[in-house]
């Protein structure tokens, strides 16, 4: 027999399939190890068969198979052909997305652990107490880890159990569980009207793509969870997407709840034995629901009954490495193979999705209610224009700082909201004007007190603090702006009785980082929880009544289209925390731009007003989804080789629209905003295109005109044009 392999090499130059003779019964899917160039890779089997295209004597063969089960599944060689095609990557790196990392090259396996198995009774001398303890230990328990037992009794007088015949050792395969939680009952809860006909609705539709807009608070998860219930009782698997890695534990357990170990987790903050077992349980069958943030889309779960995209308009489901792929996508083809419904959710759907659904290419349910009726929170807008005439420089307006104090004395939470980590935002000399910024690039630092460091939240490097301007010397050396660290620090002077947590991505670290700091605040062991952008959506705590929104307006300053639509998303989002339980919620929203219409739509809940206006505004200056906006990024550490790069690049793409000027809509070259990062030269390419007829020739552009010192690249509508 004969395997066609791909090798695991991602070049252009090696993208191709490669024969080798191999054993009769190797499947389809398996990890192999293959010679290759005078050393020995690893491949992927994508066919087998008893021919081949040349002489038999001139192939070498397989030298060894990773698992016994095939890694990867038919559908994924589907897959790998559209991803290919479609993103302009290698075969070989279209397959790595299917796989944990740490299972290439086979630097991950399972866990074994020695355990100790009683066999029976031995007669032992009266002076071998221990060995007595033990075996009468064993007899009780029948079997206890090697480990365990060498602790307790002494190795020595385990050994001679073994060796007397009272005992044995056996390996036991471990699965490392990511994360343990107390098993918590089902409670069983009764539907809403509304919610069994959302599901009946779903069911009924011959669309593939169902779109939930539902208001926060409005059960969409429960309906994702009978939805899943039904497919399992199909003998179907489940696919289930949320944006946030912070969010995956709150969804574990609801699923663990109902379905106990058929839910796996899949996401890049578990360690790499974890993933490989979460993954394997995926393979083999023994879990039957994947979920996890973006790249579980890729979960090796086959006959899949229903992919669920939990907050469809977060631009964490687009990805920023190659291959730059759109989650939706990737879940639409599943769906399209599998024959099942992508089912996407969102108390604020993006304007693309909506439009997609009041087009009728998508199905649209609407829920806009809460749970039993339930008000959305009352926002009241605080203007820190007066506040600063009034003299408060504070972070806190008068308003919310009294019902910060209410909130607290009723025994109740809140949660304040700012998009921004850190202590200060920069540091700035007043004599002669110098900002810290980092040397690799081209942004300022962020001041760290608990580390008392600067640090660039790009490349992760840290800077000593300075004391003294190094440009002139000076030592009138101040802070500027606002971090989550600081407002913790200001709110504590303020509340010394609180218990205060902050969640961002400096207090995160560890797999369960997000678990434990949202485990603590659920279970009223903190009365205010301050953080970023991963506390805004998703998370449910019945005793927030009271949300504090710091800096409302700062997104709406950046120089992206969608800046208003992701204003409008992040307060709509964050609002929707408070006032989920009994007692009602309320907001305050801090901003200097109080007219601003985005906020007049926000604080309205009025998602049909502002989609309305925004439409208009994208027609009539034709931005997305009224065009595809493509940015063919070129990168290098060496400035002179980028800049010749992007004078080739930008060359190409303006022959393109000479031959084809009626899919122009607008074509330039320039630096990026930011242009270096992690000392890389950033220039760009930027075009407007009437659709996306002219993708294959761009990517190929960015194809021909990368090389080991430039890269050139290409983004879709990018979620960050910075």
């Amino acid at each position: 027999m004969y395997a066609h392999v791909i090798v695991d090499i991602a070049h252009s130059q090696v993208d191709k399939i490669f024969e080798y003779s191999c054993d009769d019964d190797l499947k389809v899917g398996s990890r192999v190890k293959v010679p290759f160039g005078g050393r020995t890779i690893d491949g992927v089997v994508i066919g087998v068969s008893e021919n081949c295209s040349v002489p038999p004597s001139k192939l070498k063969s397989v030298v060894s198979v990773y698992d016994e089960l095939p890694a990867l599944v038919p559908e994924c060689f589907s897959l790998m052909e559209r991803i290919s095609s479609r993103y302009r990557v290698p075969k070989a790196a279209a397959l790595r997305l299917f796989m944990p990392s740490e299972m290439r090259h086979g630097r991950v396996r399972e866990a074994y652990d020695n355990y100790v198995v009683y066999r029976g009774e031995v007669e032992l001398p009266k002076s071998a107490r221990k060995q007595a303890e033990a075996l009468l230990y064993l007899r009780g328990t029948g079997s206890a880890e090697l480990s365990e037992l060498a602790e307790k009794f002494g190795r020595g007088a385990i050994n001679s159990l073994i060796s007397k015949g009272a005992a044995a050792v056996e390996r036991r395969r471990r699965v490392r569980n990511p994360l343990p939680m107390p098993e918590q009952p089902e409670r069983p809860k009764t539907l809403t009207f509304a919610q069994v006909e959302a599901i009946k609705n779903i069911s009924r539709s011959d669309k593939c793509v169902q779109l939930i807009h539902g208001v926060t608070g409005s059960g969409k998860t429960e309906i994702y969870l009978n939805i899943i219930a039904e497919e399992i009782a199909r003998g179907k698997t489940a696919i289930f997407l949320v944006p946030e890695i912070s969010l995956t534990p709150q969804m574990l357990a609801q699923l663990r709840a109902r379905f106990k170990g058929a839910a796996a987790i899949l996401h890049s903050g578990l360690s790499a034995g974890e993933r490989f077992d979460e993954w394997w349980r995926l393979r083999s069958g023994e879990a039957k629901i994947a979920v996890g943030a973006r790249s579980a889309v890729f979960a090796p779960v086959e006959n899949v009954g229903a992919i669920i995209i939990d907050e469809e308009h977060d631009s964490s489901y687009i990805s920023e490495s190659a291959p730059r792929y759109s989650t939706v996508d990737i879940a639409k083809w599943r769906a399209e193979y599998n024959g099942c419904k992508l089912i996407m959710g969102s108390a604020t759907p993006s304007v693309e999705s909506y439009l997609k659904a009041k087009d009728g290419e998508y199905n649209l349910i609407t829920l806009p209610d809460r749970i039993n009726k339930r008000p959305l929170p009352e926002i009241t807008i605080a203007d820190m224009r007066k506040e600063i005439k009034r003299g408060n420089n504070s972070a806190f307006s008068a308003a919310l700082r009294e019902k910060l104090r209410n909130t607290l004395a009723d025994g109740n939470q809140a949660i304040i909201f700012l998009n921004r980590r850190g202590y200060s935002q920069t540091v700035i000399c007043r004599d002669c004007g110098y900002v810290a910024k980092c040397e690799n690039c081209d942004v300022t630092l962020t001041y760290h007190s608990e580390d008392n460091c600067l640090k660039c939240h790009y490349c992760g490097a840290r800077y000593r603090m300075i004391d003294a301007c190094p440009e002139c010397g000076g030592r009138h050396v101040r802070y500027s702006g606002t971090g989550t660290q600081r407002v913790v620090a200001d709110l504590k002077e303020l509340f010394p009785q609180a218990k205060i947590l902050r969640m961002d991505n400096d207090t995160v670290s560890g797999k369960d980082g997000h678990y434990k700091i949202l485990s603590e605040f659920a279970s009223h062991k903190a009365d205010i929880l301050v953080g970023t952008q991963m506390i805004a959506k998703g998370h449910d705590f019945p005793s927030v009544t009271l949300v504090g929104i710091l800096d409302a307006d700062m997104s709406l300053h950046f120089s992206d289209y969608r800046s208003g639509e992701r204003t409008f998303q992040l307060i709509t989002q964050v609002s929707g925390r408070s006032g989920r339980a009994g007692s009602p919620g309320e907001v305050v929203l801090q901003t200097y731009c109080p007219e601003n219409y985005i906020l007049r739509y926000a604080t309205a809940y009025d998602y049909g007003g502002f989609f309305e206006n925004e439409r208009q505004i994208r027609k009539a200056t034709c931005f997305p989804p009224y065009s595809l906006i493509c940015r063919l990024m070129v990168t290098g550490e060496d400035e002179r080789a980028a800049l010749a790069a992007l004078k080739e690049v930008y060359s190409a793409c303006c022959e393109l629209k000479e031959s084809h000027p009626e899919e122009f809509l607008f074509l330039n070259r320039m630096h990026s905003p930011i242009k270096r990062i992690q000392g890389k030269y950033r220039y760009q390419t930027l075009m407007r295109l009437k659709d996306d007829a002219l993708l294959p020739a761009i990517y190929d552009i960015a194809v021909k005109n990368s090389s080991p010192d430039v890269l050139c690249y290409v983004e879709e509508n990018p979620g960050n044009l910075s």
